[in-house]
């Protein structure tokens, strides 16, 4: 079947390139001085901007994929199914998963920064094992205040100084909801769109 990109698929793409760009030129910015007690990289830009543009593009193409990808596939054209188990499946990835193996292919490139998706109430119990305080402190801060301001904090790992954001995972689609109230192994089972299901962990080394 021959795939016909309209107008708003086109602008969609470059809305998604154009945020890549952004973040893009801050890692150059951030890349060129070391953090300060203010928390600032000179003389780049302040560590919480540069993760605010971070998050920015991992938040807005992670939309696209559940939105556009998920819920319009999965639930509306009903034309194939999303699994966890998806390459036996010949299934979608989950969004989750989809996230998560980008983060894998970043943290195998040896990126000098690192995410994650993490959450209070998370499906994999294994999952919340490793939590540090802070971000054990960032979940609990953007589900009191559903999602409205990120979490900024520094923390110590390994003997070394990181600057960490915590930023809220909201419930984007329908399918976001089903697929967390209906699995049999999740804490929680009564979300709803919109509501605060986890976060975003962005971790930047503040001696590099």
């Amino acid at each position: 079947m021959e795939l016909k990109h309209t107008n708003s698929e086109t602008m969609k793409k470059s809305i998604i390139a154009l945020t890549s760009a952004v973040a893009a030129i801050a890692t150059a910015s951030l890349m060129t001085g070391c953090g300060d007690a203010e928390a600032t990289a000179e003389p780049g830009i302040p560590y919480a901007k540069f993760t605010d543009a971070l998050h920015m593009v991992l938040d807005n193409d992670r939309a696209v994929y559940t939105k556009n990808v998920v819920g319009r596939l999965v639930k509306k054209e009903q034309v194939i199914s999303a699994s966890e188990h998806w390459a036996e499946d010949k299934a979608l990835p989950l969004p989750a998963q989809m996230f998560r193996m980008g983060a894998e292919l970043t943290a195998s490139k040896d990126a000098f920064f690192s995410y994650s998706l993490q959450s209070l109430w998370p499906i994999n119990k294994s999952n919340a094992a490793g939590q540090t305080e802070v971000e054990k402190a960032g979940l609990q801060f953007v589900a009191d205040n559903g999602g409205s301001a990120p979490y900024y904090s520094e923390e110590v790992l390994g003997g070394v100084k990181y600057f960490t954001a915590v930023y809220a995972d909201v419930a984007v689609a329908p399918v976001c909801v089903s697929c967390h109230n209906e699995h049999k192994d999740s804490p929680k089972t009564d979300f709803k769109l919109n509501d605060v299901m986890g976060a975003v962990v962005i971790r930047i080394p503040m001696d590099a």
